[in-house]
């Protein structure tokens, strides 16, 4: 079903009481959850209009972030104005160069954007993280608990629940961060903006204090577009030898890795079952082929047991495949 673009009823007071009066909303676009966005554009100028609207969204998350990040030189959109009540937040328009149509139509900028995109994690770590929950194993549990959830029952699997729980609770302990940074949670090549003072972040709104190796995984093992083996090797290298992280951190990305990539597959098949959204199920190979990497790492053995018994390879794919075989 496609979404509703239409302006919400509260936008043109809410654009007026900014000095937007004279902008024209136009549809940009939405994403999995219920928020959307429009361009606002006015002679000379353009903004982005955010429709977060309560209660199942929240944009307060959203600004508190973007301006901690703001605050800190990073390229987070500055925001104009916010309408709590009706969940509108006016911010920055960074236009439409995102990095993946960009490195898609310029397989030459790959690498150099890449890198770009690490230092910037990279420079996350000098600084204290927000004020923001902590990525603890409640967390990690509450999201690896998406596969058994939503994957398993959708192709007809009577999974072990609670060995998947405690196969889990042996390797979440090398996921903890002694020195926790602010983990954007979403930072792949969808989500960052080629602007004219760098890179552009957007969709940090879910940010947590947790294990920078977190972002890493999430930009390297991107669920929307193929990274080569060879490529997230190289960062991953790159990475370890500009911050002098060692085996520890090599450790917790595959462990958090393995953790996303179960919960992704997770989300993906409840967007296909409950909303409604059958695209999503046929991203589902690529996450597997992450994961299946992931649980290689000799720390993640009692993860990978499990799902050799419970989700064999032949079980692993497509949801609505694997249900069909």
């Amino acid at each position: 079903m496609a979404a509703d673009m239409n302006p919400p009823a509260a936008a043109t007071e809410f654009l007026r009481t900014l000095g937007w009066d004279d902008g024209e909303i136009l549809p940009l676009a939405g994403d999995a959850s219920f928020r959307r966005y429009f361009r606002v554009v006015a002679p000379g100028r353009s903004a982005v209009l955010m429709d977060a609207p309560p209660p199942e969204e929240d944009p307060r998350p959203f600004i508190d972030i973007a301006c901690w990040l703001h605050e800190r030189g990073f390229g987070a959109p500055e925001i104009f104005g916010s309408d709590l009540a009706h969940g509108l937040v006016l911010l920055e328009d960074f236009g439409d160069a995102r990095l993946r149509e960009t490195v898609d139509a310029a397989p030459e900028s790959e690498l150099r954007l890449y890198e770009a995109a690490s230092d910037i994690l990279v420079q996350l770590r000098d600084h204290a993280a927000a004020d923001v929950p902590a990525y603890d194993t409640s967390y990690l549990h509450r999201e690896a608990a998406l596969l058994t959830d939503w994957y398993c029952p959708s192709i007809g699997v009577d999974a072990d629940i609670d060995g998947y729980r405690a196969a889990w609770d042996q390797v979440f302990g090398f996921a903890l961060a002694e020195r926790p940074v602010t983990v954007l949670r979403d930072y792949h090549a969808e989500n960052i903006m080629l602007v004219e003072r760098g890179l552009g972040l957007l969709d940090f709104q879910d940010a947590l204090a947790g294990h920078p190796a977190y972002d890493l995984v999430s930009l390297l093992q991107d669920a929307r577009r193929d990274v080569h083996p060879e490529l997230e090797a190289a960062l991953l290298d790159r990475y370890l030898r500009i911050t002098g992280a060692g085996d520890a951190f090599v450790t917790a990305y595959h462990v958090l890795g393995a953790q996303r990539n179960a919960k992704i597959v997770g989300i993906f098949t409840r967007l296909w079952q409950r909303d409604g959204k059958p695209r999503y199920p046929g991203l589902c190979p690529r996450v597997w082929g992450y994961l299946n990497r992931d649980l290689d790492h000799p720390a993640l053995a009692p993860v990978r047991a499990w799902f050799d018994v419970n989700l064999p390879l032949e079980l692993r794919g497509d949801p609505m495949v694997v249900a069909g075989g």
